[in-house]
């Protein structure tokens, strides 16, 4: 078994080669002075399970092409078989025609990493369920729930907390993790005038004295948690924190974030964090290396990886 990674995520490469106990494999990847991308493996591959660790945050047109290329460069290599882990799927927000003339990015991206001559994907918390069937290769889709379970049972007094929705859509998802810690759950009702603006209309559910976590799976601008923040405070809550998979924090997110009034905003080490979230005094990391590793232990090997969603 080979573990391979480019530039998107390295702290979080070899936090997942320190819990397997592998070496990453020796291997270039750069830039021509004009920006093009450059790739050499130094390391045989031929024959070997390689697992791609490579998430297409920003800049994710370099990442996703670093992909792309370190996937052919492993395919022209020989290597048995090719399994890119995507802690986190870029442009998976445009998985489907909201309004005409718009395309379905996700799928597109999809076809581009399968034809590159990817066998396998792991990835986790989809934006949505259904990108999962985009692709025409075997794909597991990871859930950073258990993690975020243990986080809140250690640092919180479960008999008063409620687990909230930021919008309709996300209801699943903090509907299964209110049923694991034994909470109540609430939806924040909001609508979104345009792209990155949202406004929150009703709180459904009694937050009164609560508790309040959100959760969600990706916080780009933060705009929806910090008026879903507010929102909440107003509706009683006593204090409220947020439990987010995917910290984008984009144009400033974290320096808002930092001047809301969310208590803490938890996210996990599936994008690189920036200096900027490193200094926020309210956002804390959590690490899915030990996740993402067992993942890519059992398929290695050839055993279940469903059971890591229990």
């Amino acid at each position: 078994m080979k573990l391979v990674t480019g530039n998107s995520n390295r702290a979080l490469a070899e936090s997942v080669a320190s819990y397997l106990e592998l070496p990453l494999t020796d291997c270039t990847v750069k830039r021509f002075a004009d920006k093009e991308i450059y790739v050499e493996v130094h390391e045989n591959v031929r024959g070997e399970d390689v697992f791609i660790l490579q998430s297409t945050s920003f800049p994710a047109n370099d990442n996703l092409m670093e992909l792309l290329i370190l996937t052919d460069a492993l395919r022209r290599s020989s290597a048995r078989r090719i399994t890119a882990v995507l802690p986190y799927f870029g442009y998976a927000r445009q998985d489907r025609k909201s309004v005409s003339r718009t395309p379905i990015s996700a799928k597109l991206v999809s076809n581009l990493i399968t034809e590159a001559g990817v066998n396998r994907v792991i990835t986790l918390d989809l934006h949505a369920a259904q990108i999962q069937g985009f692709f025409d290769i075997p794909t597991d889709n990871l859930y950073s729930a258990p993690v975020m379970v243990r986080d809140i049972k250690d640092n919180y007094d479960n008999a008063n907390v409620m687990i909230v929705s930021p919008d309709v859509g996300g209801v699943a998802r903090a509907r299964a993790t209110a049923q694991r810690i034994g909470a109540d759950l609430a939806i924040v009702d909001k609508r979104r005038p345009r792209a990155g603006v949202s406004e929150v209309m009703n709180i459904i559910g009694d937050v009164s004295g609560k508790h309040c976590i959100l959760i969600d799976d990706i916080v780009d601008s933060g705009g929806t948690l910090i008026n879903a923040a507010e929102a909440l405070l107003k509706a009683g809550a006593l204090e409220v924190s947020a439990y987010i998979t995917h910290g984008v924090l984009s144009n400033g997110a974290a320096e808002r974030i930092a001047a809301s009034k969310l208590k803490e905003l938890v996210i996990t080490d599936s994008i690189e964090e920036t200096d900027l979230v490193q200094t926020a005094h309210n956002i804390r990391r959590i690490s899915i290396a030990p996740l993402i590793g067992e993942a890519i232990a059992r398929t290695a090997s050839e055993q279940s990886v469903s059971s890591l969603l229990d």
